[in-house]
């Protein structure tokens, strides 16, 4: 009898010696989920949306799987166009095999294992069973969004949102008695954003009617967003987060940018002469509320957004077409920090790094501003956007452990809008177990499991616990 053929899924994968697999099983695989960063719809957590098939779930608004498809020769009109969502995930089924190894193929088999039990390789011939199992599956109440988070024994979830929104779906969550606790962060990217002027004049409008006060200068600008801070503070937010080509420069000249700042919003055709420094004045007095409340900030660097001007025009933005930006980043993140920081304002901060060319610059910028307040006070962030795969994870972990201390790291977070990313954080614990399993092995480690072990839980779950004060 020919011998039934085991799923990539299982307790070897990714796991390359005994020692790996009994660090995952033993000290990883069971803990809850802190995802201090993600994209997940607060509405649709607070609604408990049940999805009408795989493809809302998992296809809608995934860039990863877009580029992928287009890559592959597949139309527009089953990517994001008027296709039935059957046809669109006919079409990424196709795709699958042609994805080897991109981190896709791994995820698309951890995503079907991970809550939908499903074994079979995704491709054009499984495809029509492992639609019609998973959509019977999403019918349940246990694979709606509460449901799924609950599965993956999710214990914090950090949203991504406006500084104008009225949280209105978080102030609903918190009424609900839910195992899992979910916080708005404030992401205030479009108030910096001063060079695109149309788009600048609307927000501030938005600001001054969420915030209740008329902005007609720098320091009105400035109250209406403390008052945006103090908003969100009440309503539970303690993370800020920034997404940044680079940090801005830290400005000299006040004077002379309040100056400018008048004339901007006096003059139609006026437009600031250093948006730069517009940004980093703004950025600075942000941090320094964020410090006052506790909260974490955290800085995605390096992305360049939007490159595709034809697509851009036919899809809008935010479609799949970003890239990893080659800009120097180091002596502008040093200048920032050590202006909070002399100061004694620098709040607990998380770095993202998106070029691999500069994961060292990275891991040795956060020992800089370590000052012995908090473990790990200043964080080299997780692998992530283009670098959350298998390779990218190893090199922020060595990068990390070399240039810094690895058992201070918070760990895995998803930045994703999928409510089936979760097993992003199985691959994380999968990775990180193998390269210390491996090391033991070596007579590079010492070969104490409760030893070892210990770390890995710190760095799977506790130190972010810690570091986003769950414990209280």
């Amino acid at each position: 009898m020919k011998e039934k053929k085991q799923g990539l899924i299982n307790e070897k994968f990714l796991l390359q010696n005994k020692t790996a697999r009994r660090l995952y099983a033993d000290y990883a695989v069971d803990l809850p989920i802190v995802d201090y960063h993600c994209h997940l719809s607060p509405k649709e957590i607070a609604g408990n949306k049940q999805f009408t098939d795989l493809t809302e779930i998992w296809l809608k608004g995934d860039h990863y799987k877009w580029r992928a498809m287009r890559a592959l020769g597949v139309p527009e009109q089953l990517i994001t166009g008027d296709a039935s969502n059957e046809e669109k995930f006919m079409a990424w089924a196709t795709c699958v095999p042609g994805t080897v190894r991109n981190p896709l193929f791994h995820w698309t088999q951890m995503e079907l294992n991970n809550p939908f039990g499903i074994e079979e390789y995704l491709n054009d011939k499984t495809a029509a069973k492992i639609y019609r199992t998973a959509n019977e599956m999403l019918s349940q109440p246990d694979f709606c969004t509460q449901g799924l988070l609950n599965r993956n024994r999710v214990e914090l979830v950090g949203t991504t949102d406006d500084p104008c929104d009225d949280l209105a779906c978080h102030l609903q969550l918190s009424e609900q008695q839910n195992p899992f606790v979910v916080r708005p962060s404030f992401r205030p990217d479009p108030v910096l954003n001063i060079s695109a002027k149309p788009d600048f004049l609307k927000y501030l409008q938005r600001l001054e009617e969420a915030s209740g006060a008329a902005i007609m200068d720098l320091d009105s600008l400035l109250t209406a967003l403390q008052n945006r801070v103090d908003y969100f503070h009440t309503h539970g937010c303690r993370i800020s987060d920034h997404g940044l080509v680079m940090m801005p420069m830290v400005p000299s000249d006040i004077t002379q940018l309040e100056r400018d700042f008048l004339r901007y919003l006096e003059e139609p055709d006026f437009l600031m002469p250093s948006p730069d420094a517009y940004a980093g004045y703004i950025l600075l007095q942000l941090c320094r509320m964020y410090h006052a409340k506790g909260w974490v900030q955290q800085f995605h660097l390096g992305a360049i957004r939007n490159l595709n001007s034809r697509l851009r025009n036919i899809l809008g933005a935010d479609s799949g077409f970003d890239s990893i930006g080659d800009d120097g980043q180091a002596i502008r993140l040093a200048m920032f920090l050590d202006a909070l920081d002399k100061e004694d304002q620098l709040a607990r901060t998380i770095l993202y790094n998106l070029n691999p060319a500069l994961n060292e610059v990275f891991a040795a910028m956060t020992g800089n501003f370590n000052d012995g307040t908090v473990a790990g006070k200043i964080q080299y962030g997780s692998a992530w956007w283009f670098l959350d795969q298998k390779d990218g994870i190893q090199k922020q972990l060595n990068a990390l452990s070399n240039l810094g201390v690895l058992s201070t790291f918070i760990g895995m977070t998803t930045d994703s809008r999928s409510f089936l990313s979760y097993s992003r954080h199985d691959y994380f614990r999968r990775i990180l177990c193998n390269l210390i399993g491996k090391e033991m092995e070596k007579g590079l480690l010492p070969d104490d499991e409760a030893w070892m072990g210990e770390i890995i839980e710190q760095v799977c779950y506790y130190n972010a616990r810690r570091f986003f004060d769950l414990h209280t």
